[in-house]
């Protein structure tokens, strides 16, 4: 049975949500901070904890009102985070924090502590701390005294403006952009019975402290506990904004019953149409999507490529590794022409890429792509599966740095880079034909190169290397017979002398 999972639809509303508050930290004040006292707080407290979460029966978050939840985004878009509560505004630390109202598609909320002198202080919420279009909504909110989540702000793109450049809002989401970038993908947390038919777990934050920067530093720190029913987790988030934006995670996980199916490092985003994949009607645009391709450096040092698609049903590929080195969702092409939108702008959109810190152990990065006809949906989710299980009882940890460039390419300059994949019929024979166009450094072509191809069905009928002169690289006609599969899985890789030359690309060709 192929369950198409539902997933919140978070990408137009937080689009809506950076156009509501704006981008520029310039308060001169501070949200409403209990500052009597406060308790001890270090990375043990959250452990703590988490642990103590674990071995008590879940308890979902309580929703907030519902007159809160009740609104609709036009509503909800009027409440409005006042600049001169923003936590650390106008102070000398460089960072400075705002919050998210709970409300409409957000129905609890969490809490919010600020760290000062290794002291927590609780974030209260009072009934100035947002403009609200209704006198009554403010006090709803000052009476719950959660917050939705917060943003962070920081002068990433130039030293006189605070650009906000990490989200953290809903379940375990977070997202991010480095300098240049506009929102597009987002992380998770943690991922729990993805695409399963039993239907998937959400983990959610339920807690956050912020610890404060000192006035030089570039960087800061913020824990958060996780809960959901069948784990806790303490996690630690080292933030550094930047070109590129970069965040390390260390996470704890104490798990309530065995869970089988866990995804670390989990990215979502969005895939419409491309060339590629095309779109099932007419568009103005080529390309529709916040990520183009699927990346990944395995255990062994192979680079691999994997295009993106929009499939009729869902689909869910498995990439087997041990010790995986990086994988990541890239938005490669980054011309406006590539797109020839003016209101997204998806060659902003970043990139995100996971290199695991230590062993990871054997298992495999997992790709679901969901059917969507709209672009608002995320559609994609990206995670590596470890092959052992969670087990009650057992602490199971695990890190990672996460960077959030505008691409992802080899790192090493004498292999080659998939920057095109587009599909058509050949001209003879009328035999689906996929098209790759690969960036090679320092290729000539009087160069010998030849390429290793595969095809799980059918047969291949030829395969042609093109020196490309526009590019400087090279493009490859890869065109096969499916005769009577539905499915073919498609491997390329071009060779040189019995050694790699560029990415092993690889894509799952589908009958329409």
């Amino acid at each position: 049975m192929v369950q198409q999972m539902m997933y919140p639809n978070r990408r137009s509303f937080l689009g809506g949500v950076a156009a509501i508050a704006g981008l520029a930290a310039t308060a001169h004040g501070f949200a409403h901070v209990e500052r009597g006292g406060g308790r001890p707080f270090s990375r043990q407290t959250v452990l703590d904890e988490a642990r103590g979460l674990a071995g008590r029966p879940y308890e979902p978050p309580a929703p907030v009102d519902s007159r809160l939840t009740g609104l609709d985004y036009d509503s909800y878009r009027q409440i409005r985070y006042r600049k001169d509560k923003a936590i650390w505004g106008g102070s000398p630390t460089r960072f400075s924090v705002e919050l998210f109202a709970p409300g409409f598609l957000f129905e609890s909320g969490v809490d919010l502590f600020i760290v000062e002198n290794g002291l927590s202080l609780p974030v209260d919420v009072g009934p100035d701390s947002f403009d609200v279009p209704d006198p009554a909504l403010g006090a709803l909110l000052a009476d719950g005294g959660k917050f939705a989540g917060f943003r962070l702000h920081y002068p990433v793109n130039r030293s006189d403006y605070s650009d906000e450049f990490v989200v953290f809002q809903g379940a375990s989401y977070f997202r991010a952009v480095s300098a240049g970038q506009s929102y597009g993908l987002s992380a998770r947390g943690l991922a729990v019975d993805v695409a399963e038919p039993t239907g998937e777990e959400f983990p959610v934050f339920r807690r956050f402290w912020i610890e404060r920067p000192s006035a030089r530093s570039g960087n800061i720190v913020v824990h958060a506990l996780l809960d959901s029913e069948g784990v806790t987790g303490a996690y630690r988030f080292g933030i550094y904004p930047g070109a590129p934006t970069v965040i390390d995670v260390e996470a704890t996980l104490f798990a309530r019953r065995e869970l089988t199916h866990i995804g670390f490092g989990g990215l979502t985003s969005m895939f419409m149409f491309g060339p590629v994949d095309g779109p099932d009607q007419p568009d103005y645009r080529p390309a529709v999507h916040d990520s183009q391709g699927l990346c990944m450096l395995t255990g062994r040092g192979e680079w691999l490529w994997r295009p993106l698609a929009n499939p009729a049903a869902l689909q869910v590929s498995a990439f087997v590794d041990e010790n995986p080195k990086g994988f990541g969702l890239v938005q490669r092409a980054r011309g406006f022409n590539r797109y020839q939108d003016l209101e997204a702008y998806y060659h902003r959109r970043p990139s995100c890429w996971i290199a695991p810190v230590g062993d990871w152990g054997p298992g495999h990065v997992q790709l679901v792509e969901i059917p969507s006809a709209s672009e608002i949906n995320d559609n994609i989710v990206a995670y590596w599966r470890p092959a052992v299980p969670l087990k009650p009882g057992q602490e199971t940890r695990f890190a990672y740095r996460q960077t959030w460039p505008d691409s992802i390419v080899p790192d090493s300059p004498r292999l080659g880079h998939v920057i095109r994949s587009a599909y058509g019929l050949s001209l003879e024979g009328g035999f689906p034909q996929m098209t790759i166009d690969y960036d090679f450094h320092g290729w000539q072509p009087s160069d010998t190169m030849d390429a290793e191809v595969s095809v799980s069905a059918g047969r291949l009928v030829n395969t042609v290397l093109q020196p490309n002169p526009v590019t400087g690289g090279v493009r490859m006609f890869l065109t096969f017979d499916p005769q009577d599969a539905d499915v073919v899985e498609i491997r390329a890789l071009p060779m040189r002398g019995g050694a790699p030359l560029g990415e092993t690309w690889l894509y799952r060709w589908l009958r329409a």
